[in-house]
């Protein structure tokens, strides 16, 4: 039986976690290790955790708070932000994350990606797609915490990654993001039906209904949230217990 996976995510900044809407208006929310220990009692299936700033600041992430976050955690976690390079990858994974999600270098050199799937596994290697919708129709990926156009198309990078030996793509609407409206399905959708590895979504989620709604309406593996949780809404047992009552398959 494929069970869905639920995923708080940890935006993290400055040691700190942290949220926002549309990628700004960011406000700190709690403790890293903290609030994972909390999410772990909960029954969520993985954590994200991401430094949201290391890219734009040119930085690498904050091994120090990957290693208080990941200790005596009895689930995997997942962690982003400013990798670019295989040691950074090395150096992440040291650190105590499962996986890594890789986001901005993937699109400026996307042979980071097939590199990474040879030496590290695709398991391994997440790949973040943060995207927006067109003034004309589709979707195109945005890099640097949302503030530049890559000029991508969304659909054609999700099976780019794939074919690169990605092993799961962490997909985020930033036109959903922190809103609270649903995830957005749509893109959500056609990325599922254009390739064949994981996806998880990300961005917009603000209820129970949201929940349900992009499992009976995508075929994505995993739905990441943030605020429903930090700010103690819902909590990861509600959410599973009604994905249960809808027929919807997830591990107690």
């Amino acid at each position: 039986m494929s069970f869905k996976r639920i995923i708080p995510c940890l935006d993290m900044a400055e040691g700190k976690v942290v949220k926002g809407v549309n990628f700004v208006g960011i406000r700190e929310v709690g403790d890293p290790a903290e609030l994972a220990a909390l999410y772990v009692k909960q029954g969520a299936d993985e954590l994200v955790l991401l430094d949201i700033n290391a890219t734009a600041d040119n930085r690498g992430i904050m091994l120090e708070a990957v290693s208080k976050t990941a200790d005596n955690l009895s689930i995997p976690i997942t962690v982003g932000g400013g990798i670019r390079t295989l040691e950074d990858i090395h150096d992440v994974l040291l650190a105590g994350a499962d996986k890594v999600s890789i986001n901005s270098a993937a699109v400026k050199n996307p042979e980071l990606i097939r590199e990474a799937a040879l030496k590290f596994g695709c398991k391994r290697i997440v790949i973040a797609i943060d995207t927006k919708k067109t003034p004309v129709g589709g979707y195109s990926v945005v890099v640097s915490g949302g503030r530049v156009n890559s000029g991508l198309d969304v659909i054609e990078w999700a099976k780019q990654c794939e074919e690169l030996g990605a092993g799961e793509i962490l997909l985020t609407s930033m036109d959903a993001d922190g809103v609270k409206n649903g995830y957005d399905i749509e893109p959500l959708g056609v990325v599922c039906d254009a390739v064949k590895i994981p996806v998880i979504a990300s961005g917009g989620c603000g209820k129970l209904s949201h929940f349900v709604e992009v499992f009976e309406k995508t075929c994505v593996s995993a739905a990441l949230a943030a605020s429903v949780f930090h700010f103690n809404e819902l909590t990861v047992c509600e959410v599973k217990e009604e994905l249960k009552k809808r027929g919807i398959s997830v591990r107690s």
